[in-house]
């Protein structure tokens, strides 16, 4: 909800992230991460915030927080949506090393597959030239058993 609101307040002001950011004293990314829903600023922070964008702490948090709420009930709020945000990030984080994992077991499999095959075919090939050898001798023999 927050990082709708900043978003939509921020372009009715005419604002671009960066001008937002440097009236504000943090980078761009920072203000990307809070419209993406990646971060909230701190209070503090955040009253900076609605001063910039001419409008109450309440109406960027939405409609959660009374316009005269005390600064506690403000940091309730952003600290309700930071742990939100924190359970996101970790379940993210979570599907991230699942897929990474059955990538490597993927991996792996390949590799033993391809050795095991290796090996496979390298005992096929010992195998084919010893016959090989042991058929090109038997034409010898006949021929030194017939001179004789």
């Amino acid at each position: 909800m927050f990082s709708e609101n900043l978003k939509a307040y921020r372009k009715a002001k005419g604002l671009t992230q960066e001008e937002l950011a440097v009236r504000l004293h943090v980078v761009r990314q920072t203000v990307s991460k809070w419209e993406k829903g990646l971060s909230v600023p701190d209070a503090d922070l955040l009253v900076r915030l609605a001063e910039v964008l001419e409008v109450s702490v309440s109406q960027l948090l939405g409609a959660g927080v009374p316009p005269e709420a005390p600064a506690d009930q403000v940091a309730e709020q952003l600290a309700r949506i930071n742990e939100q945000l924190a359970i996101k990030n970790r379940r993210a984080k979570r599907i991230w090393q699942c897929v990474a994992g059955v990538l490597i077991g993927l991996v792996v499999l390949t590799l033993v597959l391809v050795l095991l095959n290796a090996v496979a075919f390298g005992a096929y090939d010992t195998e084919v030239q010893s016959q090989t050898q042991t058929m090109s001798l038997v034409p010898n023999l006949t021929e030194r058993e017939g001179s004789l």
